[in-house]
Formats: C-alpha cells, sequence, structure tokens
C-alpha cells in the first residue's frame, strides 16, 4: 500500500513537472508577455492542486501513524499554503 501511495506522489509530481516545462515552452513558442501571463495563470490553479492531491495521498498514507492532532495540524498547513496562493 505504502509503495503504491509513494509511486503515486511521485506520478503527480513528474506530471506537475511536465505541465511545467509544456509551459514554459508555450511561452517560449508565443513570445508575448500577455500571452506567457495568461500562461503563468494557469499554472498557478495547477500548482496548488497538484499540493493538495500529493499532501492527500501523503496523508493518507499516515493515517495510522500519526497522531489527530497533528495529522489536523498538517492539514491546516496545507489549507494555509493554498490559501496563501490564491
Amino acid at each position: 500500500m505504502e509503495t503504491k501511495l509513494v509511486s503515486g506522489m511521485a506520478l503527480l509530481r513528474i506530471l506537475a513537472g511536465g505541465i511545467e516545462i509544456g509551459a514554459a515552452l508555450l511561452m517560449l513558442h508565443y513570445r508575448r508577455v500577455d500571452t506567457a501571463l495568461r500562461i503563468n495563470g494557469v499554472l498557478g490553479i495547477i500548482g496548488p492542486t497538484i499540493l493538495m492531491l500529493v499532501s492527500t495521498l501523503g496523508l493518507v498514507g499516515l493515517a495510522g501513524q500519526v497522531d489527530w492532532d497533528r495529522y489536523l495540524i498538517v492539514l491546516f498547513g496545507v489549507l494555509l499554503i493554498f490559501l496563501g496562493v490564491r
């Protein structure tokens, strides 16, 4: 189970990296500041979404090993990151 969770987390991060590289290539292709800003705006939505998904998988893997108060602190921290990048 743990290996599947770690693999899922890694695959999501690889996907995110691929999206970032693709976005950078699109920015270079279009060579326009307004288009680059639009692409960057989309990345601003995708990044926190990937963060939430990876964090959720990690917390699912730790569910039986961590006390509930620590679990809630981590969830609250992830939520603050998500709210901070909006």
